[in-house]
């Protein structure tokens, strides 16, 4: 029976799969996956009892999939909303745009030089900011300022996206998110931001290298063909000076001073309100304005907040799907530190498409099988699957801010996952290497 179950949760696993490439409401697919795995070890638990499941009834299970699944992931949605609300502070300033013109005006004539440093801007700005409208509200004012000087489009959006993910290997709302996988795995919930932060800084160096060499080599090999973009005339808000240093006060408040991720995206908030004039009002006037842009920084992440309920359900259920799993693939995984390491890093692309080796999709049953076969604590697992999940999903044409950039920008999606494709696995192996070297548990 134990086998059974395993091949028609591995048939749910292989629809899933489909159902995310053909691109389907992932809300959706995650509930609907969350209830297969969890009605499906139900039944195999009532007709030969597994041990895992001992003393669990059909109510304990339900409850933990339905209910406390959601509830434990609300302290991450709370984290969210607050980095949602600074984001939204950074973009209504000007202190985004301001950052990323003055970046452009470092790099003179040389286009090779605007990237790199640009990558290394764009990097840096997203250790704060989050979402899809956060990313496509950089990618307005970014990309038409490397289509003018003569970038083609595909270099550039493909080293935009790398930026991006580089700064998300710091982001402490992103490490909020994916940590949130963690919790059923051996020491989850001791493993925190400080934990992982020099883990974060090398992936975010490797990440801006990586992408910025690739795209160099890139370059290299087009022609370059200079043409003023044809955008809509915005008005232009230059920043004080003072503010620029804003997206970088809530990492340096977590790390050094060891303040709450909460307190101190508040602090950097009133920070840049405050020193862009925009405390200057009467108390009411103020008081609307702070409203206004929690809202809006709450709606630009919406729709997102139902994605991560179904899938908190999904990551739960797959604890009661994994020993199903272990029964058919348990001895083809290796549980080696080294082979885990190498086989992520040179398999990376399974993380397309919302496949087998991305938590935002798939993957959460392959971290309940790997972490339930090896009891490897976070420290070591955590690395290892944000090295692919950022490093190399990140390119993946099915999220949302890249599928709006290829066709926004009339990219050919084929194009873009060629010149994507050998950097993301470069730095998936170049990290999973060092979470190796830095993190092995044996």
């Amino acid at each position: 029976m134990d086998i059974l179950i395993g091949l028609l949760l591995i048939c749910s696993f292989i629809g899933m799969v489909i159902f995310c490439i053909k691109g389907h409401n992932l809300m959706v697919g995650f509930f609907i996956m969350a209830t297969i795995w969890t009605v499906l070890p139900i039944i195999g638990h009532l007709i030969s009892p597994n041990d895992v499941f001992a003393g669990m009834t059909i109510n304990d299970m339900l409850k933990t999939v339905y209910q406390t699944a959601p509830e434990k992931y609300g302290a991450s949605l709370m984290n969210i909303f607050l980095g949602a609300f600074f984001g939204r502070i950074l973009l209504d300033t000007g202190i985004a745009s301001t950052i990323i013109r003055k970046s452009v005006e470092l790099g003179g004539d040389n286009p090779a030089i605007i990237l790199a440093i640009v990558n290394l801007i764009t990097g840096f700005i997203f250790t704060s900011m989050t979402g899809a409208g956060s990313v496509i509200a950089i990618a307005v004012i970014i990309l038409p300022i490397l289509f003018s000087i003569g970038i083609p489009k595909v270099i550039a959006f493909f080293s935009f996206t790398g930026s991006v993910a580089a700064g998300l290997f710091l982001n402490p709302i992103n490490f909020a998110q994916y940590s949130a996988f963690f919790l059923n795995s051996n020491g989850g919930v001791k493993y925190s931001y400080s934990d992982y932060f020099p883990f974060g800084i090398l992936a975010f160096l490797v990440m801006i290298v990586v992408v910025s060499i690739a795209a160099m080599i890139y370059l290299r090999f087009e022609s370059l063909t200079y043409a003023w973009a044809a955008t809509k005339e915005s008005k232009i808000v230059d920043a004080p000076g003072i503010s620029l240093i804003t997206p970088f006060l809530p990492v340096v408040g977590v790390i050094v001073l060891d303040l709450p991720v909460i307190l101190c995206f508040i602090l950097a908030s009133l920070y840049a309100l405050a020193v862009c004039g925009e405390l200057s009002g009467g108390f009411r006037e103020v008081c609307r304005t702070i409203s206004r842009l929690f809202t809006e920084g709450v709606k630009d992440t919406s729709s997102l907040v139902a994605f991560w309920i179904t899938l908190a359900m999904f990551n739960d259920a797959a604890f009661f799907a994994a020993p199903y799993f272990e029964k058919i693939i348990g001895g083809i995984i290796p549980t080696a530190p080294l082979a885990l390491c190498l086989l992520f890093g040179v398999l990376a692309p399974l993380t397309w498409f919302k496949g087998p080796l991305s938590l935002i999709g798939s993957g959460a049953a392959l971290l309940a099988v790997v972490s339930q076969s090896t009891n490897y604590p976070t420290t070591f697992l955590y690395p290892l699957f944000a090295s692919v999940l950022i490093g190399m999903a990140h390119f993946d044409i099915t999220i949302s801010w890249n599928a709006w950039g290829l066709s926004f920008n009339r990219i050919n999606a084929i194009d873009y996952m060629k010149v994507s494709l050998v950097p993301g696995i470069s730095v998936a192996l170049i990290l999973e290497i060092a979470n190796f070297l830095l993190n092995s548990p044996v």
